[in-house]
């Protein structure tokens, strides 16, 4: 097969399930969240992400001082990311045990902002 970014090769998007606290209130311990390999990282964007062999959910930051992954719960430290991190997706769903619960991402998200709690906006 050729690399042409076809959905074929990799890049369609997956779901994970959300394991622990760190990205609370936001994102639940087992909130369901759709992952897309195929947007671009951005700051301020939700990723997965690959450091040291570590497999990682959290906002993406890049400024001045670095790239790194903030967790929205507070107390939790930023991790420092590595110049070889590897992006596995930018986050565009997130969804709970009801439908109502959905929330679509459309990026870049303003500073600070935090998911809304009712399905309103789109997918790009």
């Amino acid at each position: 097969m050729s690399h042409t970014g076809c959905s074929s090769e990799g890049m369609e998007a997956f779901v994970l399930r959300v394991i622990g606290d760190s990205m609370s209130p936001a994102f639940e311990d087992g909130h369901i969240i759709v992952v897309d390999p195929g947007y671009p990282l951005i700051s301020n964007s939700y990723a997965v992400l690959v450091n040291k062999s570590e497999v990682l959910f959290g906002l993406y930051m890049r400024d001045e001082g670095g790239s790194r992954l903030e967790y929205l719960k507070p107390g939790e430290t930023p991790i420092m990311l590595e110049d070889n991190f590897h992006l596995k997706g930018v986050v565009t769903q997130r969804n709970g045990r009801r439908r109502k619960d959905t929330v679509y991402f459309e990026y870049p998200l303003t500073s600070g902002e935090t998911p809304p709690n009712k399905k309103d906006s789109l997918c790009r």
